[in-house]
């Protein structure tokens, strides 16, 4: 009698790094190369859209000062409450992270079936706890060139940057629990380099 071999299920990789680290960069990067990402940010942005459940539980909180004159939410408004306040802070953790995993279980249950690797881009994956994954991919950036990429390139101020900076888990911490570090402290190209560097170790996950 011939056992017929059940299916693998396909990689899952989490792709963390600090803010202003270039991880969307790499997240994309991974998906030209043939992954599927699953992108926490663009979970919470659908989340906070004006209706949702997440929305309505922040305006609830902190009143229409958080609203654009659009009637939408105001994320610099929000930045600036919860990144100088760390019951804030925690405040908003706890209205947005539970619906954000159950939305990211979702999805990696309807990708379960397929072949492409997995990748989660979760900014907040090491201080979230997901333990069940294959390996684990963190983007590192020294804090003071985050800071100044932030400021040149997104209109962070420097007080804004450094808050939302001193509120992420240490890089030290970061890159302890990395199976793979990406290094994005030189240019594009450098980075491109290291794209590929984690793409040959992701097939070789699965080889």
């Amino acid at each position: 009698m011939t056992v017929k071999e059940l299916p693998q299920e396909p990689l899952e990789i989490g792709l963390t790094g600090g803010i202003g680290s270039g991880k969307s960069t790499v997240s994309a990067g991974l998906k030209d190369r043939g992954a599927v990402v699953i992108d926490a940010d663009v979970i919470v942005r659908e989340l906070q859209e004006p209706g949702k459940p997440v929305f309505e539980k922040m305006v609830k909180r902190w009143g229409e000062k958080i609203l654009s004159a659009e009637g939408g939410l105001n994320r610099q408004a929000v930045a600036d409450i919860v990144f100088k306040d760390t019951d804030e802070l925690l405040a908003l953790n706890e209205i947005v992270h539970p619906l954000v995993r159950e939305e990211i279980a979702r999805l990696r249950d309807q990708y379960a079936s397929g072949t492409a690797p997995i990748i989660l881009d979760i900014p907040l994956l090491v201080e979230s706890g997901y333990e069940d994954l294959d390996g684990i991919i963190v983007v590192d950036l020294m804090s003071e060139e985050a800071v100044r990429r932030l400021v040149a390139y997104r209109g962070f101020s420097e007080e804004d940057a450094n808050n939302r900076i001193s509120n992420q888990v240490i890089r030290e911490e970061r890159i302890e629990k990395a199976d793979f570090v990406i290094d994005n402290n030189a240019d594009l190209v450098s980075l491109g380099e290291e794209i590929d560097r984690a793409w040959n170790w992701i097939e070789g996950l699965s080889a």
